[in-house]
């Protein structure tokens, strides 16, 4: 059976990205009635950040580390193991200051890791996870669509889009919502604002 991993990394309940993986994953479970929806909130439970410790082992082949080095990675190798477990992955990408949220790059340098999910070889760099589609819903506060005056500045989606393309990862969407801050107005109606959005991710499964 199917399993889709569900990340979610924006600190508000009532983000536009964290309503986006919702519709996602509805649409998901319709499509796939007898798949698997694992979900992982990094903000409930976020990662913890690498350290010299953490380095350290990951560079030690692992029939070679102590067990304070396999302590070091076990929250690595479970990441990494549930990545690899996901036939098809949606992240809810929320900006903040032109980038994510430090709980998405947590979850990112958890498991991007040498020998585990990319290898270094003659050849230079290789992606270990493949096969694997990956969705990606980002929203912003304001408008960064190609051609607007803040399109240099969005390092949110395109950094998590190379980052799996560095894994390995082709088959790779992404869906924006710009312009969310206009959602704090009364006078915008949320699913008048949304809709054009949430078409994008119907269509997904279409």
């Amino acid at each position: 059976m199917p399993t889709l991993l569900q990340i979610d990394s924006s600190p508000s309940p009532y983000s536009v990205s964290r309503e986006l993986t919702a519709k996602f994953v509805k649409k998901w479970k319709e499509a796939n009635p007898q798949g698997t929806v694992v979900v992982r909130d990094l903000v409930q439970n976020p990662p913890i950040p690498v350290n010299s410790a953490w380095i350290g082992a990951a560079y030690v082949p692992k029939d070679a580390r102590t067990a304070e080095q396999n302590a070091a990675l076990a929250q690595s190798d479970a990441l990494i193991d549930e990545l690899f477990n996901a036939d098809e992955i949606v992240i809810g990408v929320a900006m903040h200051n032109f980038s994510i949220s430090s709980y998405l790059k947590l979850w990112i340098d958890q498991i991007v890791r040498v020998g585990r999910t990319f290898s270094v070889g003659p050849n230079g760099y290789a992606g270990l996870v493949s096969g694997k589609k990956v969705t990606i819903l980002a929203a912003s506060g304001a408008d960064y669509s190609e051609g607007t005056p803040f399109a240099p500045y969005n390092h949110a989606d395109p950094y998590v889009a190379a980052v799996f393309g560095f894994l390995g990862v082709t088959d790779l969407k992404v869906i924006r919502a710009g312009g969310t801050s206009a959602l704090a107005k009364p006078e915008t109606d949320r699913t008048a604002f949304l809709k054009p959005v949430i078409e994008k991710v119907d269509a997904v499964f279409a």
